[in-house]
């Protein structure tokens, strides 16, 4: 009987063995290579071995069993990175049952989790891979002032949210100010109802998140000489709330005004905390000086604007404005549709005085930049994560296309094989 059961274990381990094995190495040839970080290649070869950049250069040698993907006449970027999405969250088709990225019955719920509600099965993923972005932000929506805990993903259609994670990289925690915090509960007559309830309530809730670490510190203190020490109970939202005080969390400010990113930047010295980023920022042009001292990301749209109130100061060449004054600017689609078309979003910045390195920067190590993990990918670099767009043309004609994607060194999408999940329905 104990022997069946080793050759079992051993036929399992065999198994597993076999069926897991690591992605052939891709080479492409010949390619228009836009490393973002480090110039241009004509005529550039990129060499991808183990889910890893290996070589960037020309002339480079196909291993043994490579994939060789011929690159002439097209264009090679880094893949796009979304810092600002709620793919999965609020998946497709939109409908109630799929509204999971906001916890709208308290106006602070830190505690709250993306990863929670994330629905791995969202057809947008496969939509957004065909549009060449790799990684994504996944957030809760924009009804509370504190709205919960971010999820940063690799995009791998059919994988489980726990494959797609990406390992390590920073948490991060979304906060809104302005019309949606103040709507949803102000029509409740419940506070926030105004502005002023909006900044009050963050101040208070910070002033409980100190007493909070206050506590556990006395504990810790008090624990090394009595061993009988009773710790606080332990609360989440508390804690999640400490937890931001101490720069555990990248702190991501849905935000559109310049009065209100200019309040919110004094309420984070207050308290110790640094912003990574405005979400949306609009008025961002008008505060840009203030966004570059404070080393806070804009992540914006080229040309959403007037769609309510504090939406109305929009305009197209802000990006441009911003991106002049060292600002670091990231594009967004905060939409399973606007996603699958993000280069646009650049091509349109451009149009209207945005510097074009800039604009291929706000698409990719930029937005790695927002989510901390600018080391790993955002740039077609030698050790960076194999994360690869790969265009028929020029990214920013509004005629090309993307062709191929590929995450980690893995093809997830490649047009060749399967119609396009952007054109499916339309007569060619």
């Amino acid at each position: 009987m104990r022997f069946k059961v080793i050759l079992s274990a051993l036929a399992i381990a065999l198994f597993f063995a076999i069926g897991i094995k690591a992605a052939e190495p891709i080479l492409i040839k010949g390619a228009t290579v836009i490393t973002v970080t480090g110039g241009t290649i004509e005529n550039g070869d990129i060499l991808v071995k183990d889910g890893k950049i290996s070589k960037v250069g020309q002339n480079i040698a196909a291993p043994k069993g490579a994939v060789v993907i011929d690159g002439v006449g097209r264009y090679v970027t880094p893949g796009i990175i979304d810092a600002h999405s709620h793919i999965g969250v609020y998946s497709w088709p939109g409908v109630p049952a799929h509204y999971d990225g906001n916890e709208a019955t308290d106006p602070v719920t830190p505690q709250v989790r993306a990863e929670d509600s994330f629905n791995a099965d969202d057809p947008a993923i496969k939509r957004a891979v065909a549009g060449g972005v790799t990684l994504i932000q996944s957030l809760p929506g924009s009804a509370n002032l504190i709205g919960g805990q971010t999820l940063t993903l690799k995009l791998k259609p059919g994988r489980s949210m726990e494959e797609m994670r990406m390992k390590d990289a920073p948490p991060g925690m979304k906060m809104a100010l302005g019309e949606n915090p103040k709507g949803v509960y102000g029509r409740r007559d419940q506070m926030p109802s105004t502005r002023m309830g909006n900044i009050a309530l963050i101040r208070e809730w910070f002033l409980k998140g100190q007493e909070y670490n206050q506590k556990w510190e006395r504990f810790n203190k008090k624990k090394d000489k009595d061993d009988e020490a009773e710790p606080p109970d332990r609360d989440l939202r508390l804690e999640a709330l400490g937890d931001i005080l101490k720069g555990k969390y990248l702190v991501h400010v849905h935000c559109y005004t310049r009065d209100e990113m200019l309040r919110m930047i004094d309420v984070a010295k207050e308290f110790g905390i640094k912003i990574r980023s405005f979400e949306h920022s609009l008025e961002g042009y008008m505060a840009a000086e203030e966004l570059a001292a404070n080393a806070i990301a804009a992540c914006t749209w080229t040309d959403w604007w007037g769609f309510k109130v504090e939406a109305w100061n929009g305009i197209p060449q802000a990006p441009g404005i911003m991106a002049s004054k060292g600002v670091r600017v990231v594009f967004h689609s905060d939409s399973g549709d606007q996603i699958q078309r993000l280069w646009l979003d650049a091509a349109k910045a451009v149009r209207f005085g945005m510097d074009r390195q800039k604009a291929f920067e706000a698409l990719t190590i930029n937005a790695a930049w927002t989510l901390g993990i600018d080391d790993r990918t955002g740039s077609i670099e030698v050790g960076k994560d194999a994360d690869i767009a790969i265009f028929s043309g020029y990214p920013l004609n509004i005629y090309s296309q993307v062709e191929i994607t590929i995450v980690d060194g893995e093809i997830v999408y490649d047009r060749s094989k399967e119609p396009s999940p952007l054109e499916v329905g339309y007569e060619k």
